[in-house]
């Protein structure tokens, strides 16, 4: 049996990809990139050089998977021939393997298609707020925000802790990460809004049902060149000993930092570096970020539904995105999508590439 047919089907959907998403110039522009790395003095602005860097790694990333693919498509061909004109069944079953293992990569490739937004390619920040729900919302907060460390820890993304507000009773209050990674927004904003789970209370003696709510909010990490204004009359900065546990440095020094946008209430806090001018300037960086970000939302009239609910999280059904279910059935629905799992604990374990996937198809669809 000849899979020639299905070979040649996808190569053509990997032509069509490869055109869509314009490797021939981003083929070119990693020649560049490497060419420039190769300069004498490179290193010597480093802070340049880093861009570059970051940039080439993006770049790299999009051009080996289409490289590995169209390797893996020429294999085929060869392997179905010697298969065929040999009646080898062992040959043919490789050859058969092998083509579901280059369809499942063209569909992750074909998902880059969906990245239509400015910044998708950019790394993020990801903020959690609890609401609604008191020590339950906490947990629940600390619940998703494992969640989203594990599902970007799998798509190959680097996490750090920014910033953490622990709860007195158990928990989390409020947390901050920046997920570094090209297109770690892309893959990321999907998560935006408010996340509902319904479960028995495991700080209720009375093992009640209760319902509980957090907000999440993801930033794109734009570069040190975005142009913000920023009035220091319009900041307020308090400074506070870090929480958490570990150390000998940890809450004994005013080393975090909390910075308020008095106009428009965004606030950004940093606590994980050991100096509070360190804390300062990446509080102030994630500042511009956010206020960017609301900038350009307000051009495209979105600024209120997502940075104006954030005052009535747990309250608004509006910006309620996504409903974890543990009693009385178990299940995960989307209502944006209706994209829906029953697996609750694969989920809560960072499995929502489907969820993710499912967003961006529905997204793109909103779009045109």
């Amino acid at each position: 049996m000849s899979f020639g047919h299905k070979i040649q089907e996808l190569r053509a959907r990997y032509d069509e990809l490869r055109k869509t998403l314009d490797v021939d110039a981003l083929t070119t522009e990693r020649q560049a990139l490497e060419g420039k790395m190769g300069e004498p003095g490179f290193w010597d602005n480093s802070d340049a050089a880093q861009e570059v860097v970051q940039r080439l790694k993006a770049v790299k990333s999009e051009t080996d998977a289409f490289s590995a693919i169209q390797n893996r498509l020429d294999d085929l061909e060869v392997l179905d021939e010697l298969a065929t004109s040999e009646g080898d069944a062992d040959a043919a079953s490789e050859v058969e393997r092998d083509l579901e293992t280059a369809e499942s990569e063209l569909d992750k490739l074909q998902l880059r298609t969906y990245f239509t937004g400015d910044h998708d390619r950019l790394s993020a920040f990801v903020t959690l707020q609890a609401g609604a729900g008191g020590v339950d919302a906490c947990d629940w907060t600390e619940m998703l925000m494992r969640l989203l460390t594990r599902y970007a820890e799998q798509q190959g993304f680097s996490v750090e802790m920014i910033d953490v507000d622990y709860a007195e009773t158990a928990g989390i209050s409020s947390a901050t990460l920046h997920v570094k990674g090209p297109g770690a927004f892309g893959w990321l904003k999907s998560e935006r809004g408010t996340h509902r789970l319904v479960r028995i209370s495991p700080f209720d003696a009375q093992k009640r049902r209760q319902t509980s709510f957090t907000a999440v909010d993801v930033t794109p990490e734009f570069d040190d060149a975005i142009e913000v204004e920023i009035n220091d009359s319009d900041l307020r900065v308090d400074t506070y000993s870090a929480g958490g546990p570990g150390g000998q440095h940890v809450n004994k020094t005013q080393s975090a930092v909390r910075i308020t946008h008095i106009p428009t209430g965004i606030v950004a806090q940093c606590q994980n570096e050991r100096h509070q001018h360190a804390n300062r300037r990446t509080a102030m960086q994630m500042l511009k970020n956010r206020l960017h970000q609301v900038e350009l939302e307000k051009r495209e009239k979105e600024a209120a539904a997502g940075y104006s609910s954030k005052s009535n999280m747990g309250f608004g059904a509006a910006d309620r995105i996504r409903s974890y279910t543990l009693q009385p059935f178990t299940l995960v629905k989307d209502s944006r999508t209706g994209h829906e799992e029953t697996n609750v604990q694969r989920v809560l374990d960072g499995g929502i590439e489907g969820f993710v996937e499912a967003y961006l198809r529905w997204a793109a669809g909103q779009e045109r």
